[in-house]
């Protein structure tokens, strides 16, 4: 595992007591939730519009994200076609009061460009 993140820093935010399962961990959901808003932020950027998600791919929960911890999200956009995007998205944690940083999760987020009425779109060259 790589001790350093891929992609750009796209989202933070503080994993807080209300997001917590029966074990006291952060939920999955939660996480997977944060990533996919920042994959959204970027794919919406290239696609020069709305973008949807269409499908996560090779999702991997690697260690629990804790209460206080802050979430940070990684983006690298890593394939454009013709209407869709394939982005990498990591998640990492920075922990406790050194700031310890540790990969959480990850996965390959597709997203679709998409006009006004849902239905898929060119993404905009450049």
């Amino acid at each position: 595992m790589s001790d350093n993140p891929k992609g750009e820093l796209t989202l933070r935010t503080l994993a807080m007591p209300r997001d917590v399962n029966v074990n006291g961990d952060i939920f999955g959901g939660w996480v997977l939730s944060q990533m996919d808003m920042a994959a959204g932020i970027v794919a919406g950027a290239r696609a020069k519009g709305r973008a949807a998600t269409v499908a996560i791919d090779a999702m991997q929960f690697i260690l629990p994200v804790r209460v206080g911890d802050v979430l940070c999200i990684y983006v690298d956009l890593i394939r454009v076609g013709r209407t869709s995007m394939g982005l990498q998205v990591e998640a990492w944690v920075l922990r406790g009061k050194q700031g310890a940083r540790e990969k959480v999760t990850e996965g390959l987020f597709t997203f679709v460009a998409i006009d006004e009425a849902g239905r898929p779109r060119a993404v905009d060259a450049g």
